[in-house]
């Protein structure tokens, strides 16, 4: 772990290079829980974990090479690319670098997404995304 102004950052994006000739690994954004398809109570916070290969967090603010911060999308679809993320109810801004959080939805059927924005809440280009699950909450 790094500490860039007093904020713990995992430093991932410290991974050695990759050998002159290669390709870096593309980055892989996924939701950890819940799994799709998930029932979850009514009523109830849900625990939502996001994971991250082959590149960094780093809160909203901060460039450095490799990283980003996480966006959570709720019953939307991705933000065009080079557009900023709006933060409202349908889009969780994580930008303290947060890799979790808690989520109460009402009943129903309802999507999730992670998107990753750069320092200023933008998607990277390419964009980095999950691809989206479904739940059920009852």
């Amino acid at each position: 772990m790094i500490k860039i102004l007093g904020i713990v950052v995992l430093a991932f994006s410290l991974l050695p290079a990759p050998a002159v000739g290669q390709t870096p690994a593309k980055p892989y954004l996924y939701i950890g829980w819940p799994n799709d398809g998930e029932v979850l109570a009514a009523g109830k916070p849900f625990r939502v974990w996001f994971g991250l290969r082959n590149m960094g967090v780093a809160p909203k603010g901060i460039v450095f090479p490799n990283t980003g911060h996480h966006h959570l999308l709720i019953n939307t679809e991705l933000t065009p690319a080079g557009q900023e993320i709006p933060s409202d109810r349908n889009h969780l801004h994580f930008g303290a670098g947060e890799t979790e959080t808690m989520v109460e939805l009402p009943p129903g059927r309802h999507t999730l997404q992670l998107l990753m924005g750069d320092d200023k809440h933008v998607p990277h280009k390419p964009p980095i995304f999950s691809r989206k699950i479904t739940i059920t909450v009852k």
